[in-house]
């Protein structure tokens, strides 16, 4: 009794401290929550939080804040995560559903994140490597020249223009046309981009020979679109929070600002989320391998095309975090994002 009693006093501390940004002193928490006890067991519930290291006092004033340590109780200790409001879950449906194409998509996620939350929202572009092929198109454009578009499940469209030789705006053009489009689907459809490019290899040699050429310009055109090395990006919103919040930290926010501007750091700790099959993620103070990130707390989970994980998405922000409410805002804006991927 006495444990889940000390984990009562621990997560008043949080709420308290989280709302407040004062250090929480035993007289407060008895006027601010029903705790049932008397003044000296909450002081002495206090003294053994700070004994267990979840709990400091940040100077010589009778009151303390939570730690690093004390943090992750809190957080694993959730019951559940705190739902959205139905009036919240529509304005990110009706924010998120308004984008046109992938940029957008991640344009709005990433500022939608950053209003919801109030820190710095970090969104991972859809991963080629993750990605699979959605749709391959042929689009005549006059003469010889013929405009590839590869379309993939991420949302991401390549294109590409080819001569391939011969006039296709023709009816014996458009035959052509339409059998490629049969074939070239047949053999990318579904499939992730190394193995799309695999099977196209063979696709040439299964039509007549009179076709067989202009289907080797345009399997060229979309092995280039497939194996091209790309860098993977990140972009973030909301840096301006942290500003706002900088008496949190205890030294400067430069160390931050600096991480956040290294984006092969984010891509790494976004690139984690996916391969621990893309579950919502709580890093704290010093569980974060860098540096520059040990005075913040990042909350993270995966999104995707249905089933499928394609990168990372989350936000960044002090250690004095409303923890149930980001954790929230952040699963509920993947949920979103994960269904138009999949549309």
């Amino acid at each position: 009794m006495s444990e889940d009693r000390r984990l009562r006093v621990l997560r008043a501390i949080v709420q308290d401290y989280v709302q407040t940004s004062e250090p929480v002193g035993s007289k407060a928490l008895l006027d601010r929550h029903q705790l049932g006890v008397s003044a000296a067991t909450v002081r002495n519930d206090m003294a053994a939080l700070e004994e267990e290291g979840l709990i400091a006092a940040p100077h010589t004033s009778a009151g303390r804040i939570p730690t690093d340590a004390g943090y992750r109780v809190f957080v694993d200790r959730l019951s559940q995560v705190k739902p959205m409001s139905p009036a919240e879950q529509r304005a990110i449906g009706h924010l998120l559903e308004g984008a046109v194409d992938l940029d957008d998509v991640v344009d709005r996620t990433v500022r939608l994140l950053a209003s919801l939350t109030r820190q710095v929202a970090v969104v991972q572009y859809p991963s080629l490597s993750r990605s699979s092929v959605r749709h391959v198109e042929l689009v005549p454009i006059g003469g010889p020249r013929l405009l590839v578009v590869l379309i993939t499940t991420t949302g991401r469209v390549e294109q590409r223009v080819v001569d391939v030789g011969t006039d296709l705006l023709t009816d014996d053009g458009e035959a052509t046309l339409a059998t490629l489009r049969t074939e070239l689907n047949a053999a990318t459809g579904g499939r992730v981009l190394a193995d799309a490019s695999t099977e196209l290899a063979s696709v040439p040699d299964r039509l007549d020979p009179t076709v067989r050429e202009v289907c080797r310009a345009v399997v060229t055109a979309l092995e280039d679109s497939l194996v091209e090395e790309r860098e993977e990006r990140v972009v973030l919103a909301g840096t301006a929070n942290l500003a706002r919040a900088g008496a949190d930290f205890t030294q400067s926010i430069g160390p931050v600002l600096e991480a956040l501007e290294e984006h092969v750091v984010l891509l790494r700790l976004l690139g984690t989320v996916a391969e621990q099959g893309g579950t919502l993620a709580v890093r704290i103070g010093h569980e974060n391998p860098y540096a520059g990130l040990q005075s913040t707390s990042m909350v993270t989970t995966g999104y995707g095309a249905g089933s499928d994980l394609v990168a990372g998405l989350g936000v960044v922000g002090p250690t004095r975090m409303d923890y149930p409410s980001t954790m929230a805002a952040v699963r509920a804006v993947a949920t979103y994002v994960s269904r138009i991927l999949a549309d």
